[in-house]
């Protein structure tokens, strides 16, 4: 195989496009990277960069209340707050459960807009997508899932997860690690998992099976996938992250197609990395 990127060639014959970094820079990439698509729930990556930046700035914190009584501003970002995926309807207390929350996410720009004192686009714009030079892509309706941009602007934000430059180590760590570990949850599209660990934003992949990323990726790796068909890991062990577009929703293709990518792609750039 000259690249392992020619495994996208047999992918639903939709607008689709896959780009691999090493070290953050891009080293390989396939098919169309200018055409704007949805990037569904790979948003939430951004939002939560955003809400991180704002509490780098001292603006708001970490355990600053927000959502349900009792949740913080942590427990939105790691789908910890019992919010219900869709609702505002709380279905479990408090850090007890993973309900993976797109209502949680919206709660969370809210918080973000008033501590900021804007609204909560305009702050998306001036703190992520105009540093990272993401200006190809829009925020449209929800803040869990409402970009649309192309796979260069998905790029700048994938660098920014490997290779942070807007936030302070401490800060880029924290992101990364797992928040309020062992809580048990539905990884959607995949599956209940009794440890279905998540960090201030990105999933964590750690033991996690079924997975849409490779049996290659390291426990460490972190990222997030989206319904509308993308995807967005780093894997810190290996130095490599890999982004995709398609508009071509999440389903039984994506769930053999991806993890068969990330495989390959850790061989062919990252052999003997992660064991």
């Amino acid at each position: 195989m000259a690249s392992p990127l020619d495994l996208i060639d047999p992918w639903p014959d939709v607008a689709r496009g896959v780009a691999v970094l090493v070290a953050g820079e891009i080293v390989d990439d396939r098919g169309d990277v200018a055409t704007p698509l949805p990037w569904a729930s790979v948003t939430k990556l951004a939002t939560a960069l955003s809400a991180i930046l704002a509490i780098a700035a001292g603006q708001l914190r970490l355990d600053d209340p927000a959502g349900p009584p009792g949740a913080t501003v942590a427990h939105l970002l790691a789908h910890a707050s019992g919010l219900d995926f869709d609702t505002r309807t709380v279905r479990a207390p408090v850090g007890r459960r993973r309900i993976y929350s797109n209502a949680g996410y919206e709660v969370l720009a809210e918080t973000v807009a008033g501590a900021v004192g804007r609204p909560f686009e305009h702050w998306l714009t001036e703190t992520v997508l105009g540093p990272l030079g993401m200006t190809s892509t829009r925020l449209v309706g929800s803040s869990a899932a409402g970009l649309i941009g192309p796979l260069g602007d998905l790029v700048g934000l994938a660098e920014e997860l490997a290779r942070p430059s807007l936030l302070p180590p401490e800060w880029a760590d924290a992101m990364r690690r797992v928040a309020f570990p062992g809580l048990a949850g539905v990884l959607p599209g995949l599956g209940y998992q009794a440890s279905n660990d998540w960090g201030l934003g990105p999933e964590v992949r750690d033991g996690k099976a079924p997975h849409w990323t490779g049996s290659s990726n390291s426990p460490e790796t972190f990222g997030h996938f989206g319904a509308a068909g993308g995807f967005v890991w780093v894997d810190p062990a290996a130095n490599v992250a890999c982004v995709c577009l398609t508009g071509e929703p999440f389903g039984p293709w994506a769930k053999a197609a991806w993890p068969a990518l990330s495989d390959a792609v850790l061989e062919h750039y990252a052999p003997g990395a992660v064991t």
